[in-house]
């Protein structure tokens, strides 16, 4: 089979190599259609903390069964999606069933080789069926899973004020499911054209330019009251930390994004807002679940998430081109 591997930081092959063997409960999958995401991008330069090359990436999946157990409710040919977080089953997590959360977790693409490749075999139950959404659709359910995960650690209710920073596809995720639990949403980022997107095509209700102002405007947009809830998906320390000086009183701040080094903040402003701080990791299968419900309403804007389309076999090319910010990528999807 084909598969596109990253051999070392900044260079990619487009190789040959055996399908995978389908172990007893496993399945095997006709890999279709892989988004791409920061993580990837990250892995190709040479910056996720976990992981060694070569590697092959893509962890945003959908396909079809090519080969189910005896038994399986699956059969050849059914469209499916592929959650990509290999719990153990076994550890204090996944017994409570924080399976996200799992202390042995590997994550297709990121700790074992992922599904930039024709074939992937994996456990059943990290194989489900699409229903009625279209595949292509489907390689974006675990991007909106992140953020539909995060809100649902933030426990956003309508009548939040909801302060989402970084308007990346992870912070797009974010703004769409706090919409859909009917909250109003501001969106901060650098860029002006990230800002007009969110508005005009995810209903993000306000923009707010992260600049040297964004403090005090924030302020007169609340009143002076802060947030109800602060959602980071910047990915940068800095921002990280500045999201705390957003926070109402009782404020609670969801951390979507995981960086490197250590983040501070002041603990007498922490403890005076009885500020709740909840870090947010993959996602759970109910949040896959919400995402399927979301599509099927109508609710997540999918064609024009999906900004960029290619070939597997052209991935070498088109991973240097969409890589760069000038190419306005939101979501590029591999075709297989």
């Amino acid at each position: 089979m084909k598969a596109l591997i990253c051999d070392e930081p900044g260079r990619l092959s487009v190789i040959s190599r055996p399908a995978p063997v389908r172990a007893d409960d496993e399945v095997l999958v006709r890999i279709r259609h892989v988004g791409i995401c920061g993580t990837d991008f990250h892995i190709f330069a040479g910056k996720h903390p976990f992981l060694d090359y070569p590697r092959v990436m893509g962890h945003e999946l959908s396909g079809t069964v090519e080969e189910a157990p005896p038994g399986s409710a699956l059969k050849r040919g059914d469209p499916v999606y592929i959650v990509p977080y290999l719990s153990c089953g076994a550890c204090h997590a996944c017994r409570k069933g924080l399976t996200n959360a799992c202390q042995a977790i590997r994550v297709l693409g990121v700790h074992c080789d992922g599904g930039m490749a024709e074939y992937l075999s994996v456990p059943e139950r990290n194989v489900v069926p699409t229903g009625g959404i279209a595949l292509d659709d489907a390689a974006m359910i675990e991007f909106l899973a992140i953020g539909a995960h995060g809100v649902r650690r933030g426990a956003i209710a309508g009548e939040d004020r909801v302060l989402v920073t970084g308007a990346g596809p992870i912070g797009m995720s974010a703004i769409i499911f706090a919409r859909a639990r009917g909250a109003h949403v501001t969106v901060m980022d650098t860029r002006e054209d990230r800002l007009a997107f969110a508005v005009d095509r995810l209903g993000a209700n306000t923009s707010l330019p992260a600049n040297a102002s964004a403090g005090t405007e924030a302020m007169r947009m609340t009143g002076g009251d802060g947030f109800d809830v602060v959602i980071d998906a910047t990915g940068n320390a800095i921002p990280m930390q500045r999201g705390f000086n957003f926070l109402a009183h009782g404020g609670r701040y969801v951390l979507l994004s995981v960086v490197r080094q250590d983040i501070a903040f002041s603990d007498p402003e922490f403890h005076k807002r009885e500020a709740t701080l909840l870090a947010s990791r993959n996602a759970q299968p109910e949040d896959f679940a919400e995402v399927v419900r979301q599509m099927e309403a109508g609710a997540v804007p999918t064609r024009a998430l999906n900004t960029h389309t290619g070939r597997l076999e052209d991935g070498v090319k088109l991973f240097a081109d969409w890589s760069r910010p000038d190419t306005g990528v939101i979501k590029a999807i591999l075709e297989v």
